[in-house]
């Protein structure tokens, strides 16, 4: 009961004071319309939506939770409220869980703020959205992951933009969002299969277009495998760096 209740009160003031905050509202907003739009105007017409949305849903999540997550972290730290968490009666492991739960909620209301717009120019009927559901959820918690160890390197919050951006931009081409992986050069499509958005990318293509690389069962296995591996990483290092 102990450990509920202070996951809960985690929770809740990391939405309170930081995702609830109006630039943050509007960033979901602003910036997957910003991105369509440019789309729409480079591609003079050729490229549907569709095509689009897979992307915008992805891209929305990855910029919603690694740039919320890993700047609060590093924020709190500098104002060393987070040691006070970390002295807490909770576990390690139910503290990352409850400061990265702001960020996944956060990057999955991002991701259906395209959707929304989407269904005024398309039929949105015919797609199976519990399989969309799963691969906006496995995105939005490989995102926080990433976030948080981001978070767990840096000192200062402008450390953690850097890196957060020397991760995310190249994301952007590598990972299938709006540049199909078989059109990538040869040497460079390795990189696209180790990171964990080009299989949640490729869910929501086979999804909404019909074109993906791999079998949805594949890439959510991937993707698990790929929480798991994030998530010990990142217990790994608030220890190694945080605690001893």
């Amino acid at each position: 009961m102990q450990t509920l209740i202070a996951f809960w009160n985690i929770l809740k003031k990391d939405i309170n004071n930081y995702y609830l905050k109006p630039p943050n509202i509007s960033w979901g907003i602003i910036f997957p319309l910003s991105w369509t739009l440019m789309q729409l105007i480079r591609s003079q017409g050729d490229i549907g939506i569709a095509e689009l949305l897979p992307g915008l849903m992805a891209m929305s999540v990855l910029f919603g939770t690694t740039s919320m997550l890993a700047v609060t972290i590093t924020f709190e730290r500098r104002s060393r409220s987070f040691d006070r968490l970390l002295v807490a009666p909770i576990s390690i492991s139910a503290l990352v869980i409850a400061k990265i739960l702001g960020a996944i909620l956060f990057g999955i209301l991002n991701a259906f703020v395209p959707v929304i717009f989407a269904a005024f120019f398309m039929n949105l009927m015919e797609i199976n959205w519990g399989v969309i559901l799963v691969a906006v959820i496995l995105i939005a918690v490989t995102s926080a992951l990433l976030g948080l160890l981001i978070a767990v390197s840096s000192k200062e919050v402008f450390e953690a933009q850097t890196f957060s951006n020397f991760f995310r931009f190249p994301m952007l081409f590598l990972c299938g969002l709006f540049i199909s992986i078989d059109k990538l050069p040869v040497i460079l499509r390795p990189i696209s299969f180790c990171l964990p958005l080009t299989y949640g990318t490729d869910i929501l293509n086979g999804m909404i277009t019909g074109n993906s690389i791999f079998t949805t069962t594949f890439s959510v296995f991937i993707m698990l495998v790929f929480v798991l591996l994030l998530f010990y990483l990142c217990l790994r290092n608030i220890n190694k760096k945080w605690i001893h």
